[in-house]
């Protein structure tokens, strides 16, 4: 890239930043300084002047909730851009927030974005465009698997062989890594907003009640597991009687609602055995060795460690603070200028995963 003296003195004034924007939340971390922002990844519009009303936190305690002319859009989808302008804005949004918390600065930076290791070439370049559209004077991007394997402290440098899982909103991805680059890995597009529509299908079949995103989001928290529970107990889901229309509430057991989400955990479990079974001998010995790490919100998910480690025979074990992992790996590519390169040459030189 030509020198260009206008970039090198804005970049005096800017803060850098690595960004994991994510299905459900986004994540900012400012180089120096940590993470600085965590806001859902939502975006509310006044359907008739197209104008943004809120982002963030604000925009989602209005999901379910608005009038008719304002909409809550979720302006990504299953890990990539559904909505560019609507993503532009809120890269915008969050560049500026950033400067404008630290009281000076034009915000020009150099940003560092994660993205899924299964997206298409026009999908990596929405992402890029978006950013230096939002004031980005350089964009980079890293695939989530790398950038979460470096923010868990993973060895990714060594020959040794270490395997990350890392469950989102959208996406969950699966990368075996070795030398600094992506060996195998796996993208499917099941993950935490799969599990709760999951919850929301359950409900309506089997309590005949209409409940909202939100509201199976937090049973799922609450109640949800993947793996037999010491201890079983209930909770409690209100909504909307769906042959009445008056709000019900019904108790549900964990059992119950491991079942419901059984669908998408037997999913993630086959994208973990897959890639596995394609890993080369040698490696896999290091994973044996080494075992899994589980990264991102779904990593949560009670008893999940528990039931990968019974399907694989791998020892398994969730990353310290799992939802930050991403965020926290694009801010170490941003600190480190030859670790950028090595990502950056590992991602140009891949193919697209299965």
């Amino acid at each position: 890239m030509p020198f260009n003296p206008l970039s090198a003195f804005l970049g005096l004034f800017s803060h850098d930043v690595g960004i994991d924007l994510g299905t459900a939340n986004t994540l900012v971390i400012v180089k120096g300084r940590g993470i600085v922002i965590d806001e859902p990844s939502v975006v509310a519009v006044d359907r008739n002047s197209k104008k943004v009303l809120a982002i963030g936190a604000e925009a989602k305690r209005m999901v379910g909730r608005t009038p008719a002319n304002i909409v809550a859009v979720r302006p990504l989808k299953d890990g990539v851009i559904s909505d560019f302008d609507v993503t532009e804005r809120m890269l915008q949004y969050f560049i500026r927030a950033v400067h404008d918390r630290f009281g000076f600065g034009i915000p020009r930076p150099r940003v560092v974005i994660g993205i899924p290791s299964g997206v298409t070439e026009v999908e990596k370049r929405a992402v890029h465009d978006a950013a230096l559209n939002a004031g980005a004077r350089a964009a980079y991007l890293v695939e989530e698997p790398m950038a979460a394997a470096i923010g868990t402290g993973l060895a990714i440098m060594e020959p040794a062989g270490c395997l990350i899982v890392d469950i989102g909103g959208g996406t969950t991805e699966v990368a075996v890594i070795a030398l600094g680059g992506i060996v195998v890995s796996t993208s499917i597009r099941v993950a935490g907003d799969e599990m709760d529509q999951e919850i929301m299908a359950y409900a309506r079949q089997v309590h005949n009640m209409l409940i909202g995103e939100r509201t199976a989001e937090e049973i799922k928290i609450e109640a949800g597991s993947a793996y037999p529970l010491e201890e079983e107990y209930s909770a409690t889901i209100r909504g909307r009687d769906l042959a009445t229309g008056l709000p019900k509430s019904v108790d549900v057991s964990t059992v119950e609602l491991r079942d419901a989400l059984s669908g998408s955990i037997n999913a993630i479990v086959e994208a973990v055995r897959s890639t596995i079974e394609v890993t080369p001998p040698e490696l896999v010995a290091d994973l044996m060795n080494r075992g899994i790490a589980l990264a991102g919100g779904g990593a949560l998910l009670r008893g999940l460690d528990r039931r990968l480690a019974q399907e694989t025979k791998f020892p398994v074990y969730v990353a310290e603070d799992p939802l930050s992992c991403v965020v926290r790996g694009t801010g170490e590519v941003l600190e480190e200028a030859p670790l950028l390169a090595k990502v950056q040459s590992s991602l140009a030189a891949r193919k697209p995963p299965r």
